[in-house]
């Protein structure tokens, strides 16, 4: 199959297949072709350029025979789809009482101590079939690829028994057979401490070690290792126990760290080079530099930040920094119930004044990169897989973040 994009506006989001990551002021810069046309081949990116390449002196397009689909895209705009690399989409139920609580003024921490929070999601989740829990994980993928993302990753860590946890592992499997997006794992069984483990912490992280990361490396169920590295959650000490563990199976570390506290957890992922390190809503310049010259992509949630009144990521000290920054949405139940990744990449300019351009590659390349797919997403780059947004008839990139809710999106091509 080959589709013809043609008379493009502006393509926009271009990189060269060396290109893996964007750092410090790389990140305020976005290459994109005006008058251009995209040629995807079996749903890759084949070539792109200007039209008059296409069509030298304004000729008519007449490569009907050539192309098994032609689309005008009559003055739009093309970008690649957004990427998700943090989310915890799959869940049952949901926690609008806890929305009322928080409107009353508890906190995330308050609640979570009175046995709420992931206890609750855990609760419900173990009590909701497999099929159900599918039913609606997919709901919420159909969602978010309605809404722009093409590639996504998802945890489990909202079940915190061994049975619950593959039940979700195995979910997340089914949706990576049958989405119409591009799928992820995250095995995140140190996400709270389960109910049967109160009390009993370093038991919990035992049977994590034991029993859970062996049963879901039997499986093959994971790409990646998670550890919730923060106050009230789980030490730099039980942190490094799992993720050493993890990488006995070649699990991939990813951190939760510096939500509710400056919890040193971003320099356990640095010492165990963590494709990612997420939140960071909590840093000191001591975080900044332990990231500098490493793998480790700094990863920030506005969402979570918006939703529950918690300060925003220090984004801009670390592109000066020279450092890169990914945006990602924090989609679940508790804290980010939202997925819609342009809303990200609108926080992004608003509130933690990112360029709508540094905004851009965050939720793109950047985002790519903090769930290890940037070698096939993030970016218009020949090989790359084909997944792009054909915008409305908008003016400019920026107009994506200032109308930060009108429906933007004509049509998705993946």
């Amino acid at each position: 199959m080959k589709t013809l994009i043609y008379n493009i506006k502006e393509l926009i989001g271009i990189l060269p297949k060396e290109v893996q990551r964007l750092e410090g002021e790389q990140m305020g810069g976005v290459s994109s072709i005006k008058n251009a046309y995209l040629i995807i081949k079996d749903g890759i990116i084949d070539a792109f350029g200007k039209m008059e390449e296409l069509a030298p002196n304004g000729e008519n397009i007449s490569l009907s025979d050539e192309f098994e689909k032609k689309i005008d895209a009559e003055g739009r705009l093309v970008l690649p789809t957004f990427c998700d690399s943090h989310t915890h989409i799959c869940y049952s139920g949901t926690r609008e009482n806890e929305f009322v609580d928080k409107i009353n003024g508890l906190s995330y921490e308050e609640i979570a101590k009175r046995g709420g929070g992931i206890l609750n999601s855990a609760d419900l989740l173990n009590k909701t079939s497999e099929d159900s829990l599918y039913e609606q994980t997919m709901e919420r993928v159909k969602e978010i690829a309605a809404k722009g993302t093409g590639a996504v990753e998802i945890k489990s860590g909202y079940a915190l028994t061994l049975e619950g946890e593959l039940k979700m592992l195995r979910v997340i499997k089914r949706v990576k057979e049958t989405a119409p997006l591009f799928v992820k794992s995250t095995f995140l069984g140190a996400h709270a401490v389960g109910r049967a483990f109160v009390g009993k912490q370093d038991e919990y992280v035992e049977h994590i070690c034991k029993e859970m990361i062996p049963a879901v490396a039997a499986e093959h169920l994971a790409d990646y290792i998670d550890v919730f590295c923060d106050k009230g959650f789980f030490t730099q000490k039980q942190t490094e126990e799992i993720l050493s563990e993890g990488a006995k199976y070649g699990l991939v570390p990813k951190i939760h760290a510096n939500e509710l506290d400056v919890s040193g957890g971003v320099q356990v992922g640095v010492k165990y080079k963590a494709l990612s390190v997420d939140h960071l809503e909590r840093t000191t310049d001591a975080e900044i530099e332990s990231l500098k010259g490493t793998i480790t992509m700094a990863t920030m949630l506005p969402g979570a930040s918006f939703f529950l009144g918690m300060p925003y990521g220090r984004a801009k000290d670390y592109i000066k920094a020279g450092l890169g920054v990914a945006l990602a949405s924090d989609y679940n139940p508790g804290s980010s119930p939202s997925g819609d990744m342009r809303f990200v990449m609108a926080l992004g300019c608003i509130k933690m004044k990112l360029t709508p351009e540094e905004a851009f590659n965050a939720c793109t390349i950047n985002a790519a990169y903090a769930m290890g797919v940037s070698n096939l997403y993030g970016s218009i780059t020949e090989g790359k897989r084909g997944n792009v947004i054909i915008t409305e008839k908008i003016p400019s990139l920026a107009h994506i973040a200032y109308y930060h809710h009108t429906p933007f999106i004509s049509q998705i091509i993946r």
